[in-house]
């Protein structure tokens, strides 16, 4: 296994990551805990969660993921040399979190002691915004549509709060995803000029079917070292070649959900 700093830190995360948005929709907590097993086995080190997994969301499998890895990390001596990455949801949906996520203080506050207490954790390594309460880059949508009169919370009103939880201990790292251009540099010029925590990642989808990131956001991960950490980067599994021929494999994500 590979390692790399994150960001601008001297942590070192493995090349690859651990994705888990599956745990308790499509793998039980057994399977969980054997995912989980064989990849620390090999290098891994890096685990991505969210409070809204598992995905797709619904109100009763919501919170299963972060749960699943907390009773792992709970038979184990090692979490110190773990990351742990979580996510806040960001605005509009699903409604059944907090009746509607907010990027506000109080959803924030709430949010990262709910996912402490399901990951069984003192700490949350990478905590980060899952999408910007803005009108780009939503979910299940790719680029920016000038709506202003929708923007959500402030980013600085967010990144205020964020500060707060990073200064009591209960997060290490700030990261952002979905996040264009404008937005990391947004976090970046608070952080320079306000003393707040400076974002140290982005979680974009990359692969060889969306090289979106490309355009812009590459520029600024180097320049400012917020490492981008890319998900999806087998397009769904459409890169592994599974689905060729109109193969429609039991079980498969694509075969599940069209």
């Amino acid at each position: 296994m590979q390692y790399r700093k994150l960001g601008n830190t001297d942590v070192d995360v493995s090349v690859i990551g651990l994705g888990t948005m599956t745990y308790g929709q499509q793998n039980t907590e057994r399977d969980a805990h054997s995912q989980l097993d064989l990849a620390v086995d090999q290098g891994v080190n890096f685990v991505d969660t969210a409070e809204l997994y598992a995905s797709p969301t619904s109100a009763e499998t919501q919170g299963l993921t972060e749960k699943y890895i907390g009773t792992w990390l709970g038979t184990r001596q090692d979490r110190e040399r773990l990351i742990i990455a979580s996510k806040v949801c960001g605005p509009k949906w699903p409604q059944w979190i907090r009746n509607g996520p907010k990027l506000i203080r109080a959803h924030i506050r709430e949010a990262v002691d709910a996912s402490l207490q399901r990951l069984q954790s003192d700490y949350i390594d990478l905590y980060q915004i899952h999408w910007p309460a803005r009108a780009t880059n939503y979910f299940g949508s790719l680029g920016y549509e000038h709506k202003p009169g929708e923007d959500g919370t402030p980013i600085e009103e967010t990144l205020q709060a964020l500060a707060e939880i990073v200064a009591e201990g209960k997060v290490r790292y700030l990261g952002v995803c979905n996040e264009t251009p404008w937005g990391v540099m947004q976090f970046l010029r608070l952080a320079e000029r306000k003393g707040y925590p400076r974002i140290v990642s982005i979680q974009n989808p990359y692969n060889l079917l969306n090289r979106t990131f490309e355009v812009g956001l590459a520029e600024v991960a180097c320049r400012e070292q917020v490492g981008l950490l890319a998900y999806s980067p087998l397009g769904f599994g459409v890169l592994s070649g599974k689905y060729l021929n109109g193969q429609k494999p039991h079980g498969a994500r694509l075969t599940v959900y069209d």
